[in-house]
């Protein structure tokens, strides 16, 4: 593949993939983006997302919970704190994703009363969670998040 790179998405769990793309569509905290050859080196830490990665094959997508992505002269290395190709991610995972979440925002909550930043955090990363999941065809189990 001509001007292809590395990609390696790894995480905690197992490594999900080493490939060789043409581009990599990165969910980023500040945007999203997307890396393609010769690409400024930059490190970019993730929300959760979609991360999509177009090779000779065609398209790989995974839903990546958070982490960090470093482009480099070399490729892209992703590390995400929970990843899952899409097509692994079924109601029942995305579920106990959200729960997850959700007890999360509660202990932030209880722990930070009156401190916005860490419960604000905990909040957009459950609205973050719920917003990958309507966007790939799943349903939060309870409507008042």
């Amino acid at each position: 593949m001509a001007d292809a790179f590395t990609f390696d998405l790894v995480s905690p769990e197992r490594r999900l993939a080493r490939l060789e793309v043409s581009e990599v569509s990165i969910p980023g905290s500040d945007g999203d983006m997307t890396a393609m050859p010769d690409h400024a080196p930059t490190l970019t830490t993730l929300r959760p997302g979609l991360l999509r990665a177009v090779h000779s094959g065609g398209t790989d997508e995974y839903v990546v919970s958070g982490g960090f992505a470093e482009i480099g002269a070399s490729g892209i290395t992703v590390l995400a704190e929970q990843a899952l190709p899409r097509e692994e991610m079924t109601q029942e995972v995305y579920d106990r994703l959200i729960e997850e979440a959700r007890r999360a925002h509660e202990k932030a909550k209880e722990t930070f009363e009156n401190e916005p930043g860490p419960v604000d955090d905990a909040a957009k990363l459950l609205s973050d969670m719920v917003a990958v999941g309507t966007h790939i065809g799943l349903s939060p189990s309870q409507s008042n998040l």
